[in-house]
């Protein structure tokens, strides 16, 4: 299997060409050349009469700013209602796989809900092979999909269960686990040298094995609270020297606040503007719990916070403040954290579900359509492929980055023939209305079935090998998720001392 050039011009019933900027426009023929957008025209009458194909409604194709190439799914792992501090020794409750199996799937899901450029912070290796050899496969699904991807090497030396030395946490857990914990969650530091190395070495691998042209390579240190300040000054003075962007994690919990409140009294953002960090290199992953101030400063120095709305809401992280970002210049891009609402990737509806929540209350208005835009589509580029990576609008020169809505589907209690488009897609849409994805002029998504791959028959064999493992080591795979369901019972009274002064804090 593989993406097909797109044939022909497309003929679409509405065009949303720069959504909330721009009127949608009815009747238009897209014409494509090169795998970008050649000419916008009106149809010709007898084009309109139609020829009995399914009306399309064209928009430019979204971009997820956070992710983490996850396959499964966190109620399939028993981690439903988990705060993310509970929540995230759940995501190794299950043996790793093959690389290219995980990622192929996982960016089959998000290409189907209309996703082009997609970040992929890898915080979860799948081991077996050489590093560069899984980074290598993981790139190759992303070209099999046709999905382009940041790729940002997971970089930490420190803080491996909670956010305090790994002893201070043990010590608060239940003796029986605590073996089992430190065995496999304490932090075996690697030096920064040596981390920054393998990115390098990951950078030259996809660019002599004909990646560049849809992999990223970027900086991905997980936290400040993960990472010391000795790795954190060396990937600054890393990216400045090379140019290769970061991403990172930043306030995404309550305690995560504390925790720099405590460590920092200064100011955390502060911390990494004073270290060389902060800049529009960076892309900073939830700030959820940034204040005002903090804000005014990501803003001034250019950095972009991706938000993952859908995340926060399922790992009870809080809601972003997205208006304040937006007042204080940010520059806010759409992440979904392997976290949409229905744990499904769509991005049309979490698109949706972060308007809801920010566009204002009454008759205030603190989000206009067209930041919406921004966030959703325009925005997240820059994360993903670095630079001044642009995208998300529909005109002339622009790569025929494009998502075809079937326009009858998602109007079809139609009365009024006046009816805005957006607000149809804005009620409304998801990515059951999809009909096609186009990415660089290639057929990506068709008829709701990716192109470049049999995405049924990866997601098959992927479960079976994965139910085979857990079969084959059942008491093993037992025992250990128990200790991870013990494990985050006993980190919620850790955590509550530590917001009243204990350890954590």
């Amino acid at each position: 299997m593989s993406a097909r050039m797109h044939e022909g011009p497309l003929d679409c019933a509405w065009l949303l060409a720069d959504p909330g900027a721009q009127l949608a426009q009815s009747d238009v023929r897209i014409g494509l050349e090169d795998g970008c957008i050649r000419s916008i025209a009106p149809l010709a009458e007898e084009a309109v009469a139609g020829t009995g194909t399914p009306r399309l409604l064209a928009l430019p194709a979204l971009t997820n700013a956070h992710d983490h190439a996850r396959t499964f799914r966190s109620a399939t792992l028993g981690a439903f209602g988990q705060p993310l501090e509970g929540w995230l020794p759940f995501l190794g409750v299950v043996p790793g796989m093959d690389p290219y199996l995980c990622a192929a799937t996982s960016f089959a899901r998000s290409v189907r809900h209309g996703v082009a450029n997609l970040m992929v912070h890898y915080t979860r290796v799948q081991g077996g092979m050489a590093y560069v050899d899984e980074a290598r496969a993981v790139a190759r699904a992303a070209r099999d999909v046709g999905v382009r991807i940041g790729f940002a090497i997971a970089m930490r030396d420190r803080h491996g269960i909670a956010y305090c030395d790994d002893a201070s946490v043990l010590a608060a857990l239940r003796p029986g686990i605590r073996h089992a914990v430190a065995e496999r969650l304490a932090v075996k530091p690697v030096a920064p040298a040596q981390q920054l190395a393998l990115v390098d070495e990951v950078a030259r691998m996809v660019e002599e094995d004909g990646h560049g042209g849809h992999a990223t390579v970027q900086y991905g240190p997980t936290a400040v609270q993960w990472c010391s300040t000795p790795l954190l000054e060396a990937i600054a003075q890393a990216s400045a020297d090379t140019g290769r962007p970061v991403h990172m994690h930043l306030l995404e919990t309550r305690y995560q606040r504390d925790w720099a409140d405590a460590n920092h009294p200064g100011g955390i953002v502060r911390f990494l503007d004073d270290i060389g960090l902060l800049g529009p290199r960076l892309t900073l992953a939830h700030c959820a719990w940034a204040r005002p101030e903090e804000l005014a400063l990501i803003g001034e120095r250019g950095a972009t916070i991706a938000v993952n709305t859908s995340s926060n809401l399922g790992l009870k992280s809080g809601i972003a403040p997205v208006p304040e970002m937006l007042r204080h210049g940010c520059r806010v891009a759409m992440g979904l954290d392997g976290m949409a609402f229905d744990e499904d990737d769509d991005a049309l509806r979490e698109m949706r579900l972060a308007y809801s929540l920010h566009r204002g209350w009454g008759y205030d208005t603190t989000m206009t359509r067209d930041q919406l835009w921004a966030f959703a589509a325009c925005n997240g580029p820059r994360s993903v492929r670095g630079g001044l990576a642009g995208g998300g609008s529909i005109v002339p020169g622009a790569a025929a980055d494009l998502v075809l809505l079937d326009w009858d589907a998602l109007d079809d209690d139609a009365l009024f023939a006046e009816t805005d488009p957006l607000d149809l897609l804005l009620a409304r849409g998801n990515g059951s209305h999809i009909a096609k994805v186009l990415v660089g002029g290639r057929v990506v998504v068709d008829a709701g079935r990716v192109q470049g791959i049999d995405e049924p028959a990866l997601r098959a064999e992927l479960l079976a090998r994965m139910r085979g493992a857990l079969a084959a080591d059942a008491a093993g795979a037992l025992s250990w998720r128990g200790t991870v369901k013990a494990l985050a019972e006993d980190l919620g009274p850790f955590y509550r001392r530590g917001r009243m002064g204990g350890c954590c804090g």
